[in-house]
């Protein structure tokens, strides 16, 4: 019923019959009792190359299996991950549909990998062979720290192309110089420059140390007199560098993970990819930020905000590189001619917030995808320098740059393609919604007997 709905539809929108749709699904035990609703996103190709997150219950036209030689030898445990994997290649994203309620429950029994992922080792063997087969040349496979999720790592140019790292500041002389010294003691990147912008620092002795870094050769050091808009500020720094590639980084960001710069330029220098965002940590290792969530809170919020910094996230996703709505900038590698194309920043209406949550829809509008990456992994002491919204003036500042995003992007805050519509957005990422945002095609009849209520669903 549901893959039928879903065909209908698809011919009812004007769209071209789907070649491959799934649904969502859970598990379900011995004794009737079902739990673990895995919520799925929309086609996500990068997730896709780090778990198989389609599976049950999927559906494929048989010309299309016909077309990639059905199953093969040599994938036993994960001939259906290879087999989607050939699929997926043969078919275009607009031809791959997501079904957004439970269509399959999954026995939970012992022995089976649905109770216990380490019950069967050799299927996640072969899943390894058929995605490290599958992905283009160059690329690397090797496992990601949560079990049966694998890292999918894109090659490097050679040579490395360089890298503008943007750091605007005002004031602030310890969370610059704690900054910049991170960069520079772990940052494996061969090829970059750190231009920080300063925006009318008033302490003398500051500013002094700021022009004797970039005399020592540490940074170069460009002024931008003006007020304070973020957006103006990352426009002007991009404006006087020519590197193909921009990092905009806030003065309150410190390196954590040497390779943080060059797992992020890997991704951003694919020609379907926009911005690029990292894994940010609180000091207490706690999570900032992996990735935006559309409509989260109202206008966008962080993903798995405050989660333990080690923890695998909502079905491993904290473990696997892939497309999300949005990142922030407050460590943001995205290509020049990308941030050109779109405009950069808009420093008319989103001076302050929202500005990189717009910047992405507009990449995403412009034909690209954002990509989250979880082996960049730095501290974000956030808003140290700027401080928080607590004067009348901020907070009005604030709340007009709210109603420009509700008024530019409007309902498409709500339908996240990486968010699942059963889970909420008026509480904590990744927990359940009070009411699911789509409705099943079938009529509700009786009361419902889900006793999930609104429990965090983690790992």
């Amino acid at each position: 019923f549901l893959v039928a709905d879903a065909i209908t539809r698809a011919g009812e929108d004007g769209r071209p019959p789907p070649d491959l749709l799934y649904t969502d699904e859970d598990k379900i035990d011995e004794h009737g009792r079902r739990s673990d609703p895995h919520f799925k996103p929309d086609f996500n190709r990068e997730l896709l190359w780090g778990q198989h997150y389609m599976s049950h219950l999927m559906t494929v036209r048989r010309d299309v299996i016909e077309r990639v030689g059905g199953f093969q030898e040599g994938y036993e445990g994960s001939q259906d991950y290879d087999l989607v994997l050939r699929c997926v290649a043969e078919t275009t994203p607009d031809r791959i549909v997501h079904i957004p309620h439970v269509g399959y429950h999954w026995r939970a029994i012992e022995g089976s990998t649905a109770l216990a992922t380490d019950a069967k080792r050799y299927p996640a063997d072969a899943a390894k062979r058929a995605l490290a087969d599958h992905l283009p040349p160059g690329w690397t496979v090797a496992d990601a720290a949560a079990p049966t999720a694998y890292t999918a790592l894109p090659p490097r140019p050679d040579p490395a192309p360089p890298v503008s790292i943007i750091i605007p500041t005002r004031n602030g002389l310890d969370l610059v110089e704690r900054c910049v010294a991170s960069i520079e003691a772990k940052t494996i990147y061969p090829a970059y420059e750190i231009v920080l912008i300063d925006n009318q620092t008033d302490q003398p002795e500051q500013r002094a140390a700021f022009e004797q870094m970039a005399a020592d050769g540490r940074l170069r050091l460009l002024d931008y007199d003006d007020e304070f808009n973020y957006s103006a500020i990352n426009n002007f720094g991009v404006g006087q560098t020519d590197a193909p590639l921009v990092c905009l980084l806030n003065n309150d960001i410190e390196v954590i993970e040497p390779g943080w710069l060059d797992a992020m330029v890997r991704h951003a220098v694919r020609p379907d990819v926009g911005a690029v965002g990292a894994m940010l940590l609180y000091g207490d290792d706690t999570i900032q930020h992996a990735g935006v969530v559309l409509g989260l809170g109202g206008v966008a919020g962080h993903s798995h905000k405050q989660f333990p910094g080690d923890a695998f996230g909502y079905f491993s996703r904290l473990t696997i590189a892939h497309q999300v709505g949005a990142v922030t900038a407050a460590c943001l590698v995205v290509r020049r001619l990308v941030y050109e194309e779109v405009g950069g920043l808009d420093a008319d209406e989103l001076a302050v917030a929202f500005n990189d949550i717009d910047l992405c829809l507009r990449i995403h509008h412009a034909g690209y995808r954002n990509i989250w990456t979880p082996e960049a992994r730095l501290y974000h002491h956030e808003s140290v320098s700027r401080g928080a919204e607590d004067t009348p003036e901020k907070q009005a500042r604030f709340e007009a740059e709210v109603h420009v995003m509700l008024d530019r992007w409007g309902d498409e805050l709500l339908h996240d393609p990486a968010y699942n519509p059963n889970l909420a957005l008026d509480a904590d990422s990744f927990t359940l919604a009070r009411s699911p945002r789509v409705q099943p095609p079938w009529p509700r009849s009786g009361r419902s007997t889900n006793t999930l209520g609104r429990a965090r669903v983690q790992e």
